[in-house]
């Protein structure tokens, strides 16, 4: 009997130890699970940054003194510094402030828009769709009011101030790097042609070219690295006429099939290349939608930290970044507060039911319309991401202050998961090239701009 009282004690003890282990295990994932932001700390966000001032030139932001300036940051950079999620700024976090630079677009986007803006126009249609009206080139509309403030805030930015050729090769190729939440690194590195086919204003170009009759812009991606995903490719259709064409046709070429798949439009949400991007948010701008479909509301004005001008330095990974979550070093510049305009993009409500995104708040700066920053909600209202663009922009030949390359972080902050994009993530940490810079062959607008294009990807 003595024996079996023991053996009970015993067991019991392991018992209770084995309900420890598993409490204990289960305690962080509980914790990440209960971890959230719904839609109503935006409404908090936007009385809290009310009444802004300004931050003096010179300030160095950290970890100590961040809660000082945060009335001028995005909410999801908010929620990085609180370290909220699993995602969260490193304790040796620098942002130097420096002046803000304006003259950042080429001055026959502005004489566009100064030509054209007036004549602008949008028609709210019976089905709750947007058509816009009369555009021809530059920002749609360079002062957006009511009606339709939001939306028309989400026009300019779709139709952001871009070169018409913006082209990574082999020889200055952008990287992606891959990160899970254990710090494993899966580098990526990519051809990129985006280009206007019309609306254009760049000089030395036609206003509308040929090669995709009835679009205005096409976007081409293949996959350069690893090798076992050679010369998978994406390529991306945008019309004019958005009512008859309300999503952009996508098509994805896989080297084992040795064709192309046209996807449906639900592949809005899909990611891209298997990144925490999804199609729309696959742009510099923050917005790779439509201006049919999608419409905004105006949430108020603001000024927002960001970057527009830094270094090369982001071209090695993860060097060139203060981790673990790939924020930019003091190395690359100086932060810059700017004023923007804060917009919720969401669907029109008639087709909303199955989409990925509840709200998209945008940081939109008001020189040249770029979403600078992104959060993104998912259907149930929650924060899922948060991403930021840095455009940095330079003196291009023949062209003048132009955008001149992308540096983009998306945190998935539900799963902790991100992805860093980098246009000169290449060993020599060349630029992209940006209109005539492009190699002749860039300019075949059917190979890198057409269904039939991507048909010669391994001939």
């Amino acid at each position: 009997m003595a024996c079996i009282a023991e053996g009970d004690k015993r067991m019991k003890i392991a018992g209770r130890f084995l309900f420890v282990v598993v409490l204990l295990c289960l305690v962080p994932s509980l914790g990440l699970a209960q971890t959230s932001t719904d839609r109503s700390a935006m409404d908090q966000w936007l009385k809290m940054s009310a009444s802004q001032g300004d931050i003096p030139i010179g300030t160095k932001i950290t970890m100590a003194n961040w809660q000082q300036y945060q009335q001028f940051m995005p909410l999801g950079m908010i929620k990085l510094f609180q370290g909220q999620y699993g995602w969260k700024m490193p304790a040796d976090v620098e942002m130097d402030v420096g002046p803000a630079q304006y003259g950042n677009i080429p001055k026959t986007w502005v004489e566009a828009t100064e030509k054209y803006g007036s004549q602008t126009q949008v028609e709210f249609l019976p089905n709750g769709h947007y058509r816009i009206k009369n555009y021809y080139g530059g920002t749609p509309f360079p002062n957006p009011q009511d009606p339709y403030k939001g939306w028309k805030i989400l026009a300019n930015v779709f139709w952001f101030a871009r070169p018409a050729l913006y082209v990574n090769s082999e020889q200055n190729y952008g990287t992606v790097w891959a990160v899970d939440r254990y710090g494993d690194i899966a580098p990526s590195s990519f051809d990129v042609v985006y280009r206007q086919s019309a609306y254009i204003t760049d000089p030395g170009f036609p206003h509308e070219e040929s090669y995709a009759p009835g679009t205005w812009q096409t976007q081409f991606g293949m996959q350069l690295s690893p090798e076992q995903a050679r010369y998978t490719a994406s390529l991306s259709l945008f019309y004019q006429d958005q009512e008859k064409n309300p999503y952009p046709d996508t098509f994805v070429f896989v080297p084992s099939l040795r064709r192309s798949l046209r996807l449906s439009t639900a592949s809005r949400c899909s990611p891209v290349f298997g990144f925490d991007w999804a199609y729309d948010d696959a742009n510099g701008n923050g917005f790779n939608g439509s201006t049919s479909v999608y419409t905004g509301d105006y949430l108020g004005d603001r000024k927002i930290l960001t970057m527009t001008k830094f270094t090369q330095d982001g071209a090695v990974f993860p060097d060139g970044y203060d981790m673990p979550i790939a924020w930019p070093k003091p190395s690359w510049g100086k932060w810059s507060v700017r004023p923007m305009v804060v917009d919720d993009v969401h669907r029109v409500p008639s087709e909303a039911p199955g989409y990925c995104y509840a709200s998209r708040i945008m940081y939109v700066d008001k020189e040249f319309w770029d979403g600078m920053w992104v959060d993104l909600y998912d259907a149930n209202r929650k924060l899922w991401k948060a991403i930021f663009y840095l455009d940095d922009f330079d003196d291009i030949p023949g062209l003048g202050h132009s955008l001149d390359g992308v540096s983009s972080v998306a945190y998935d902050l539900q799963n902790t998961h991100m992805t860093v994009w980098c246009g000169y993530g290449n060993p020599s940490k060349r630029k992209p090239y940006i209109d005539f810079q492009s190699p002749k062959e860039y300019f075949n607008g059917v190979k890198y701009g057409s269904p039939s294009g991507l048909m010669q990807i391994l001939r």
